[in-house]
């Protein structure tokens, strides 16, 4: 596992002669890396698994739960309560301080969601962005592969796009004026920029880093995705995770040597990028801090 530097602009993102530390291994997707400030820990999930552990420093990794409802994605809110995507009972949903939950989304024009994936929430109003891929497809309701505005007070469901192949990470740029998603069937990331309203302006669509030809099934297709304090993108893709610049240049491969799903900031300055693959959870060093989750 190494670092691939596809331009000297990499260096001050990241060292290159640094590898990658391994934290756990032999899980059965895992994903949603979501650092948790006030504990000191990260919490991830495993989708295939069924289950969402822990990793502490000086402890290693704890199980937190089993039968999850085959949760991925994991964000906090501005009150700082979990939310997650949970697939497998389509729908996203939210883990109140005592520990009940509340349904954020589970349904769209009366129809269950498919398979929500990922979700972000917009820092200048609360409200909540999701991905809800998987159609068309006889196993799901809706006809369509949709991404998802939810008001911060769950009042209002949007549907915002529904044009994916199979709509996956979603992250805003870090002033919210643009929101990225990745397809990962159709092998890139889109960039829409975000109306006042919290919409997007689909009229600004475009690609904004290809990273592998669309085919039928895309086995390394962009996943989970975030960003840096300075705009840069950390996209899972071909060969690890790519760091792509603000204009959507790829700048160099963080090369994980598995299938990676996705990636989160955390550590006591932010600058800590922890990685999921298929089956582990690696973390690397950084020269820039990322954007904080509820911090």
């Amino acid at each position: 596992m190494a670092i691939e530097r596809l331009s000297p602009a990499l260096d001050r993102i990241v060292s290159v002669d640094q590898e990658l530390e391994e934290l756990g291994n032999g899980y059965e997707v895992a994903e949603g890396p979501l650092w948790w400030k006030e504990d000191g820990h990260l919490i991830f999930s495993e989708v295939r698994g069924n289950r969402r552990s822990r990793w502490t420093p000086g402890v290693g990794i704890e199980l937190l739960q089993e039968s999850t409802n085959n949760a991925n994605g994991l964000t906090r809110d501005l009150q700082g309560r979990m939310l997650l995507c949970e697939g497998g009972a389509g729908r996203v949903a939210r883990v109140e301080p005592d520990g009940s939950i509340t349904v954020v989304a589970n349904s769209y024009q009366g129809k269950r969601l498919n398979r929500p994936n990922d979700v972000v929430v917009r820092s200048s109003d609360g409200s909540i962005y999701f991905t809800d891929p998987g159609a068309p497809d006889p196993e799901f309701p809706l006809p369509f592969s949709g991404v998802y505005r939810v008001s911060a007070d769950l009042g209002s469901i949007t549907l915002l796009v529904s044009d994916f192949a199979f709509p996956n990470g979603l992250v805003f740029s870090p002033d919210e004026s643009i929101l990225y998603i990745a397809d990962y069937r159709g092998g890139c990331i889109r960039a829409f920029d975000v109306q006042p309203n919290g919409t997007l302006n689909l009229a600004s669509d475009h690609v904004f880093c290809q990273l592998i030809d669309p085919v039928p099934v895309t086995p390394y297709g962009p996943d989970g995705m975030k960003v840096d304090s300075e705009g840069n993108v950390y996209s899972s893709g071909p060969g690890g995770v790519w760091i792509i610049d603000p204009g959507g240049n790829h700048l160099g491969t963080i090369h994980t040597g598995a299938q990676t799903t996705n990636v989160g900031w955390g550590g006591d300055d932010w600058k800590t990028l922890f990685i999921t693959t298929f089956g582990s959870l690696l973390r690397i060093q950084t020269n820039i801090a990322g954007i904080p989750v509820f911090d």
